[in-house]
This record gives structure tokens, C-alpha cells and sequence, in this order.
């Protein structure tokens, strides 16, 4: 199945297309590999400041996916598409190969 724009991915397909091999719940770790691959120090903050909604377990943070996936479609919608044609890229990506 081919998708010729981003919005006509539903929800569900876009949550399951995206990070597949990603677990529900992901670490900070995973979440900076999710994300482009941004540091560390970059993803604590996002969290401390909670641009990602997430909970923690003793001093580790849990991050799940879908909140990611919020992050994502907020930056989308209110940043400039210039700097947001990667995820447009890496969804198309992902349908073609299903």
C-alpha cells in the first residue's frame, strides 16, 4: 500500500509503521535513536522540561512510544515544513516497503 502525503495516514497506520522495532515503552536510549539520534544531554531535557510526556521507575525515565509519536506530529505542525520533510521521508519509507 502506497501513500502519496503524510495526512492520509491514519493514527493507528502511522503508529504502526513508524519505530516497528521499537518496544511500547522505550528507554532514553532508544528514545535519542528514535529521534534522529540526538544526545543525551538533548533528550534529558526534552523530558525535564516535558516536551515528552513520560513517567519514571526509580531514577530510570520510560518513555512510550506513543508519546513520542505526539512529539513528533507537534513539531510537525508547528515548526516550518522545512525542517520537518524527514519524517514526512521516513514515513513514505516505511509504506513502500510494506
Amino acid at each position: 500500500m502506497l501513500y502519496n502525503s503524510f495526512d492520509t495516514l491514519s493514527q493507528k497506520e502511522t503508529y504502526d509503521l513508524l519505530f516497528q522495532n521499537f518496544p511500547d515503552v522505550v528507554n532514553v536510549v532508544q528514545m535519542c535513536e528514535m529521534l534522529g539520534g540526538i544526545s543525551t544531554k538533548t533528550a534529558y531535557k526534552l523530558l525535564r522540561v516535558n516536551k515528552i510526556e513520560h513517567f519514571k521507575i526509580g531514577r530510570a525515565y520510560k518513555i512510550p512510544k506513543i508519546n513520542i509519536l505526539l512529539y513528533l506530529q507537534h513539531m510537525t505542525q508547528h515548526h516550518s515544513t522545512s525542517h520537518c520533510n524527514a519524517l514526512e521521508h521516513w514515513i513514505n519509507h516505511c509504506t513502500m516497503l510494506h
